[in-house]
């Protein structure tokens, strides 16, 4: 989805005129088209979260009308798993231990989807800070899966992602999903609770699974009662 700077400011819950500086200091991503800026709502979002910056509650909301109800959080990490002690001592073999463990179709080339987040990566770390990456495409790559699913993977040993904060990672969170829409939607939800410092300290300890899923769940329920029920997932 294209946004403008109006859909940014209101996104980041800042004024047009903080959307102007950021680009012009070279900080926020943005392309020129036709003189105007636009933007990515993929990259907005991730890149809100690198510089822990909140984000307003309706990019939880969907403009589409009759649109496919939007995945749970939850649902979806039940669906791509938690793993522990992923082996790796680099950003590529840690990746590829990630990728050989997502719960893919056996017709989808791991190794494909292994030199493209490796490209996302040489673009950008998609490490947010705190130990904490989620790695993916800089624009959603649409897979053939049955249902959205975000698998969280724990590292035997932290790893060097370039994140911004110094600190080496310990956990990945991989998103992969069906649509766009989905994973725009995970994405969101994503940043969000890892803002919540109970979620990144079960994290930090490497919590049980039932223990990681009920924080998720307690911090994403919490969503709901600000929302429309109409566009609730």
């Amino acid at each position: 989805m294209q946004l403008t700077v109006r859909n940014v400011a209101e996104l980041l819950n800042i004024s047009e005129k903080s959307v102007y500086r950021w680009i012009a200091e070279g900080n926020l991503p943005a392309y020129r088209v036709s003189g105007q800026y636009r933007f990515n709502r993929a990259e907005i979002l991730e890149w809100a979260q690198a510089q822990r910056i909140n984000v307003n509650p309706k990019t939880f909301q969907d403009l589409e009308e009759n649109a496919a109800p939007l995945p749970d959080l939850v649902d979806a990490i039940q669906a791509g798993g938690i793993f522990y002690r992923l082996d790796g001592s680099d950003k590529e073999s840690t990746l590829r231990s990630l990728v050989e463990h997502l719960r893919l179709p056996e017709e989808v080339d791991r190794g494909f989807l292994l030199q493209v987040l490796l490209a996302r990566e040489a673009l950008g770390t998609t490490a947010v800070g705190e130990g904490i990456a989620i790695p993916h495409v800089r624009n959603p790559m649409v897979l053939q899966v049955s249902k959205p699913m975000v698998t969280v993977g724990f590292l035997d040993k932290p790893v060097e992602f370039g994140a911004l904060d110094g600190r080496l990672v310990y956990v990945l969170l991989s998103v992969v999903s069906p649509t766009v829409r989905a994973h725009l939607h995970l994405l969101a939800q994503i940043a969000h609770t890892l803002r919540v410092p109970e979620v990144k300290q079960v994290l930090q300890r490497q919590g049980g699974r039932e223990e990681i899923l009920e924080q998720v769940r307690r911090v994403t329920a919490g969503l709901k009662p600000h929302m429309p029920q109409s566009l609730l997932p």
